[in-house]
């Protein structure tokens, strides 16, 4: 499984862009490898574990996944587009989640914020 996870991990770091299981499954295939889809899920899920990347889902509810570039906690801003994908740190939205959470009696706040909108360079084309 290491070595799979490895394989997997080092396709998401070599993209800039988020990556369905299916997209990896391909390339990795193309390059002649055995591996199943379902290793490449378990790799997937092991490597969100891990926080060695990040998963969001599609306006369809596809998971899509791309390699970290921090290990602390963050937010996206993804480009419908093209999806360019920018991690910001969002000091106001983890004020306010940990308030609504204690508010309504809720303790081990986590969350999940991705910001979708259009980059700048696809705005102008």
């Amino acid at each position: 499984m290491s070595r799979s996870r490895d394989a997997v991990h080092e396709i998401l770091r070599q993209s800039a862009a988020f990556r369905s299981a299916q997209d990896i499954f391909t390339e990795m295939r193309a390059d002649g490898s055995k591996i199943g889809l379902t290793t490449i899920y378990r790799a997937l899920q092991a490597l969100n574990d891990d926080g060695r990347v990040d998963v969001l889902r599609t306006d369809d509810g596809e998971a899509v996944y791309r390699a970290c570039a921090t290990s602390a906690h963050h937010h996206h801003l993804v480009c419908r587009t093209c999806g360019l994908t920018v991690e910001v740190d969002g000091p106001d939205v983890e004020v306010w989640a940990d308030r609504v959470g204690a508010e309504h009696g809720f303790t081990a706040i986590t969350h999940t914020v991705e910001v979708f909108g259009t980059c700048g360079a696809c705005a102008k084309g």
